[in-house]
């Protein structure tokens, strides 16, 4: 079997279909991952093939001309709330219309059994649809977008799909969920399972990993986008928050940087320990709860570790990370500015996570939820057996994946 995965041009977004592929692979069929120059790296860095199309994306451009000097997406817009979470949409549906024809090109030629394909990433329904063969969407978590966001997209490629011989945009054949039940947006429509299995990137292990600490641990990692978008000033409030001499016992904390950042972080705390960026799940078994700024892979990568969270969301689903984590008692979200750039905030909330036991017993809970999934190579049978029985790929999508019951 041959299955083509496609994805956005951002390397966040390919990240939670790796270990699919990798099953894939595993049980002897073809992966070739599309996408734009973006994402190369990233599938290189997982043993994958790749197709590259087209030119880079460079989506930063799509948002730091309108944030002001010094000015991160929090301060500029405020918390997000859900009747603008669907403009996401046209964003994507328009780098569909403008990559489809080419990926079509790529596709005609390889001619894939399956088609899989990021949740935002029209393209692939379209080239399903074009080609008369399954496509199935992979969610990147807790997914409060693609419900209200697919209408929009829907008219938005009504015609480009009835241009190429479909009656409008096609619905995936499935799609797969890592993000625990309990932790899931309750508006999002029912997903197949796949448990959450992290990836997040390649590195060696660090040898500060197993030297003796005397305490508690934290994990800060803000992310990929984070500091480029003005986040610094947050992260030295952060750091702030890690002063020796106002802990409450000895707590240290582990700070992922991009090394382009590390001149301007400045002076910090001795309990701080600076670090390129690493492979998170090389050293949280040495942590004690993480903080991150709500993206899905930091947040199902700490889930799965068992670990409380502090979520400090900046923009669209990070606001609904933060609060599905707080409602399940794994975590704490600050999500105003005021409470996150205020190190006193920061403070009580990691003193209350590294100390409350309801926290970490919730934490632990959805650990095991995670593990209860079926696994990447249960769900990677079950695609098989989507796309053996597909008798009219033509036709409206096939009954659910059995992994789903």
């Amino acid at each position: 079997m041959r299955v083509l995965m496609t994805t956005t041009p951002s390397p966040s977004h390919l990240a939670p279909m790796i270990p699919l592929a990798w099953a894939l692979r595993a049980a002897g069929h073809e992966v070739l991952v599309m996408g734009q120059p973006d994402i190369q790296k990233t599938a290189h860095s997982a043993g994958l093939t790749s197709v590259s199309v087209g030119a880079p994306y460079y989506g930063n451009d799509s948002v730091l001309p309108y944030l002001p000097p010094g000015i991160r997406p929090l301060q500029a817009l405020g918390r997000n709330n859900k009747e603008v979470l669907p403009g996401a949409a046209k964003v994507y549906a328009a780098h569909a219309r403008y990559m489809v024809r080419g990926y079509l090109d790529v596709a005609r030629d390889w001619r894939p059994d399956l088609v899989v394909g990021e949740q935002f990433d029209y393209t692939s329904l379209m080239i399903g649809g074009a080609l008369g063969v399954p496509a199935v969407h992979h969610r990147w978590g807790v997914d409060p977008l693609t419900g209200p966001a697919r209408p929009i997209a829907a008219i938005f490629l009504d015609g480009l799909c009835r241009r190429l011989g479909m009656d409008g945009l096609p619905e995936p054949h499935a799609v797969l969920d890592p993000c625990p039940p309990s932790l899931q947006d309750p508006d999002a429509a029912p997903g197949t399972p796949i448990r959450f299995v992290p990836f997040n990137g390649v590195g060696t292990r660090p040898t500060w990993v197993t030297e003796p600490r005397a305490g508690r641990r934290v994990c800060v990692t803000l992310g990929r986008q984070t500091l480029v978008t003005n986040g610094l000033p947050l992260l030295r409030h952060v750091l702030e928050a890690f002063e020796t001499e106002a802990q409450d016992g000895d707590v240290e904390a582990v700070v992922t940087v991009d090394p382009r950042f590390r001149d301007q972080v400045g002076a910090v705390p001795p309990a701080v320990r600076i670090v390129d960026p690493t492979p998170l799940n090389l050293f949280l078994h040495t942590c004690d709860a993480v903080i991150h700024h709500g993206g899905c892979g930091s947040a199902l990568t700490a889930t799965a570790a068992g670990l409380p969270q502090l979520v400090l969301p900046q923009l669209l689903d990070q606001f609904t990370v933060g609060d599905g984590l707080a409602a399940s008692g794994a975590g704490i979200s600050l999500d105003t500015a005021a409470a996150q750039d205020d190190p006193e905030r920061v403070r009580a909330a990691v003193s209350a996570l590294l100390t409350d036991e309801g926290h970490r017993r919730a934490a632990a809970e959805l650990a095991d939820e995670v593990r209860s999934m079926p696994s990447p190579a249960q769900v990677a049978a079950d695609l098989e057996q989507l796309v053996a029985t597909a008798t009219d790929r033509a036709q409206a999508p096939a009954p659910a994946l059995a992994a789903a019951s």
